[in-house]
This record gives C-alpha cells, sequence and structure tokens, in this order.
C-alpha cells in the first residue's frame, strides 16, 4: 500500500522452470526444517543446472549436503533419513544416474511402507533431469517414466510448464510417500506464464490429475513433459486445417489420471499418445491398454495410435537424435492418420 492506495499484484508473470523449482525448494525448506537437499554438487556450486542457486547461502550445510559421486550412497543416506523422520530431496545429476541407486528407490524406498504394514513411512522425493537433452548420447537420454512408473509404492511426477514444476515439486515434498520428480533439462530456461495463484506459497498441483491445456473436438493428444509443448504446436498447426486437437499434459505417470483420458476420447473419439520414451511397455501403451479395456474403447472410431522415441539407444549425432526423438511433425502425421485424412 502507498498512501493508501492497494497496489494489486500483476495477475501473471513469466518464470523459467529453472526458477520455478528454485521457488518451490526455497518455499519448502523455509517452510518446514525436516526438508533438506543433498546430491553433486548441489551446494557450494549452486547445482549443475542452478535450481539450488542461493539456497546454501541461505540455509547452510545441515539443509543443503554436497555429496561425493555416489548414488548409491547418498540415495541410501536419503532413503534412511527419511524412515527416520527427515523429508529428503535427493536429487540425481542425471536420471540415467538413478541406475547407481535402483536397489535403494525401488527396494529400500517403494516398498518399505508396504512390507512394514504402513508403520513406516518413506516420505523422499527423488529428482534431476530426465529423458533427452541435447547432443549427450544413449547414456544420458533415457525416460525413466515407464521404469518408475511401473512400481507400485512409488508416486512418479512429469511436469512440462513452470506452473507444473513449482505445484507439483511443493506437492511431492509434503506427500508421505516416495514420490520420483521426472523434469526435463530443455526445460530448465524455459519462461511460462505462471498465474498469481501459483506465485502463492500454498500453491500445490495435486500429484495423479492431469491437466487439459487445450480444448478440441476430433482427436486426443496425450503427452507428458517436453513433448506436452511440441503437442501444443502441432494443434496449432492443425487448427489451420480445420482439426481441433484436445490437448492433455498427464502431469502424473503414476498414479495415472486415466478418468481424464477417458472423458476425452468419449468426446473426440481418437486418440495420439505422445512421449519421448521408447515405444515397448511405455507410458503409451499403458494409457491405450487401459483405453481398450475401460469404457471409453467402445467411443473409438479409430485405432489408438502411440509417436514415441525410436526403439534404439540415443545416437550421438544430431541429425541422427533428430530423428529419434518425436518432431511436431511425427504428431501431425499421426493425426492424419489416425483421422484418415
Amino acid at each position: 500500500q502507498r498512501r493508501g492506495i492497494r497496489l494489486s499484484a500483476p495477475a501473471a508473470i513469466q518464470v523459467t522452470v529453472r526458477d520455478a523449482l528454485n521457488q518451490a525448494l526455497d518455499e519448502e525448506l523455509e517452510r518446514d526444517e525436516r526438508v533438506f537437499l543433498l546430491g553433486e554438487e548441489v551446494a557450494q556450486y549452486d547445482g549443475a543446472y542452478k535450481i539450488s542457486r542461493g539456497l546454501w547461502k541461505k540455509y547452510g550445510d545441515k539443509r543443503v549436503i554436497d555429496t561425493p559421486i555416489s548414488e548409491m550412497g547418498f540415495a541410501g543416506i536419503a532413503v534412511g533419513a527419511a524412515m527416520a523422520g527427515l523429508r529428503p530431496v535427493c536429487e540425481f545429476m542425471t536420471f540415467n544416474f538413478s541406475m547407481q541407486a535402483i536397489d535403494q528407490v525401488i527396494n529400500s524406498a517403494a516398498k518399505t511402507c508396504y512390507m512394514s504394514a504402513g508403520s513406516i513411512a518413506v516420505p523422499i522425493v527423488f529428482r534431476g533431469p530426465n529423458g533427452a537433452s541435447a547432443g549427450v548420447a544413449a547414456q544420458h537420454s533415457q525416460c525413466f517414466a515407464a521404469w518408475y512408473g511401473h512400481c507400485p509404492g512409488l508416486k512418479v511426477v512429469s511436469p512440462w510448464s513452470s506452473e507444473d514444476a513449482k505445484g507439483l515439486l511443493k506437492a511431492s515434498i509434503r506427500d508421505d510417500n516416495p514420490v520420483v520428480m521426472l523434469e526435463n533439462e530443455l526445460l530448465y530456461g524455459v519462461p511460462f506464464e505462471m498465474s498469481e495463484q501459483a506465485q502463492s506459497k500454498d500453491f500445490v498441483v495435486p500429484i495423479g490429475k492431469a491437466k487439459i491445456e487445450k480444448q478440441g473436438s476430433h482427436v486426443t493428444l496425450v503427452s507428458h513433459s517436453r513433448p506436452v509443448g511440441h503437442c501444443l504446436e502441432a494443434a496449432a498447426v492443425l487448427s489451420k486445417e480445420g482439426v481441433e486437437c484436445e490437448v492433455i499434459n498427464l502431469r502424473t505417470i503414476r498414479p495415472m489420471d486415466i478418468e481424464t483420458v477417458e472423458a476425452s476420447v468419449v468426446k473426440t473419439n481418437h486418440l495420439v499418445t505422445v512421449e519421448g520414451g521408447w515405444p515397448q511397455f511405455g507410458v503409451g501403451a499403458e494409457i491405450c491398454a487401459r483405453i481398450m479395456e475401460g469404457p471409453a474403447f467402445n467411443y473409438l472410431d479409430a485405432p489408438a495410435v502411440r509417436v514415441t522415441g525410436a526403439d534404439v539407444p540415443m545416437p550421438y549425432a544430431k541429425i541422427l537424435e533428430d530423428n529419434c526423438i518425436p518432431q511436431v511433425k511425427d504428431i501431425i502425421f499421426a493425426v492424419k492418420k489416425t483421422l484418415n485424412i
């Protein structure tokens, strides 16, 4: 207020995914003293991707912890801390390296609540970049949505926008279950509009609820993470040709909001799934199976179509990499195929 005049906050601002994640960590570290962050270079270096920028200086060595290069070691420490009542956020420099800690994530974190008959909670968040970046070859480019989405005991979230990133990270930290948060390195520097509501310290995105990013009547496009943007680009192109796509941003891989997808398919009668991961046993395969087994199957006017990454380890060469990752043209082709136009 100034001289009795109330100055209202701007309705929406542009915030990068990187800054949205930083805000979420800052707010949750401030809100709950049990929350702490650990991982390689998260403290003094401000994070390999600058997600934790400024947090070590603000909260100190006990709350933001640099670890040795041993995913098995620091993931194990984090799981033990969660069992003892703390709420760790464990950063993997890439989810490809979470393979070093797969025993801790699956056998220790995911299964303990069930195996202890609910007496031991493991409130931990495993987060970091997932899927293909640019020019980093096969050992840094895999999407683990299907891997972790396969495992009961875990919740798995996969944000696209800044609001997704902030709201899902805050919800994940507050959740009493182990949560795997699959971010995308190529989205970190991308600015998205963030509503006034999302700027609040109380803002969370509920885990297990998809979001309809664009309404449409002819075909349902279902995606998560970076390919959501490709779907919206494809929808804009197709709209000029008279085809209206409904674009669904899954946000959560497990538990999957199949009800939102079903309701959309009932309306559009066509389904195309889009993901950066491999086709076999993928997220799209699961969506197609659920639709086939459920009430929406009777509303399909054509077979569901999957758009996925190529079924090969990621090549290093740029031209080959581009051909291995779903592009806007691939989505447009799949839509026209399923609509028979």
